[in-house]
């Protein structure tokens, strides 16, 4: 699509606004009309993305993601070492051996144990022994995978250090759950990520570390903080539901 009138304006301007929405948050004091343009830019990208793409969302058991995209009419797999929690197309295998294989988006989701900052106080004895090192490796094979469209999400972390800052944050309740969890996404060729339902957040997702409470108001969440590695590894449903929309 050459000109703006070929795209869908109702489509097009519920882009622009949600766009335009974030960006006046990230950068409160930018001006206004250069924002407007920038979230019609945003916009018309959005309205580009191809449909009927071969899909991959790497790192996945839950099958939350691959669901989502799948209901688009996407061609979507996921893959992970574990089995799919839901019926549906997925690998069970090592990701990095299908990299290759004619996908036109990839959403990552590279286990975060030796990169977040939750660990910091593990890192020194990680980057000794070299755990950390081949986390990192991992998450960089991700985001230069031949792919040509790429999404590389992890918490707050080393990444920021020895990579670069993400594109974005987001947080559960950006997307209509009451949880804190920040997120990074790293992005190529991808716009950023709308919110498409803010709401008040009731609780931590998982207990916060280091930093304690901060927010003395803020709760934990009703299992004390301790959620299992395998249920915080889920996707939520409104975030994928978003990015199925919005990038697919």
């Amino acid at each position: 699509m050459k000109e703006h009138e070929e795209l869908p304006i109702n489509l097009r301007d519920y882009f622009a606004a949600k766009a335009m929405q974030v960006l006046i948050e990230l950068n409160p004091r930018s001006n206004r009309i250069e924002i407007a343009k920038s979230s019609y830019i945003m916009a018309d990208a959005m309205c580009a993305i191809g449909v009927g793409m071969k899909v991959l969302i790497a790192c996945e058991f839950s099958g939350i993601v691959r669901e989502a995209f799948k209901a688009r009419g996407h061609d979507a797999w996921s893959c992970d070492l574990l089995p799919t929690e839901i019926e549906g197309q997925h690998i069970q295998g090592d990701v990095l051996e299908i990299l290759n294989d004619g996908w036109d988006l990839m959403i990552a989701h590279p286990p975060c144990t030796h990169l977040a900052v939750a660990g910091a106080a593990w890192w020194k004895e990680k980057q000794k022994n070299g755990i950390q090192q081949k986390s990192i490796n991992f998450f960089m094979k991700l985001i230069n995978a031949p792919i040509n469209k790429v999404c590389v999400e992890n918490p707050p972390g080393i990444m920021t250090k020895t990579y670069r800052k993400p594109d974005q944050y987001i947080e559960p309740y950006h997307f209509g759950h009451e949880y804190k969890k920040k997120t990074g996404l790293w992005l190529k060729n991808l716009p950023i990520l709308l919110y498409t339902k803010i709401v008040i957040p009731e609780s931590y997702w998982s207990q916060p570390q280091g930093m304690a409470y901060k927010n003395k108001s803020m709760k934990l969440n009703s299992t004390g903080g301790h959620r299992s590695e395998k249920i915080r590894g889920r996707t939520f449903q409104g975030i994928a539901n978003a990015m199925a929309e919005q990038w697919g």
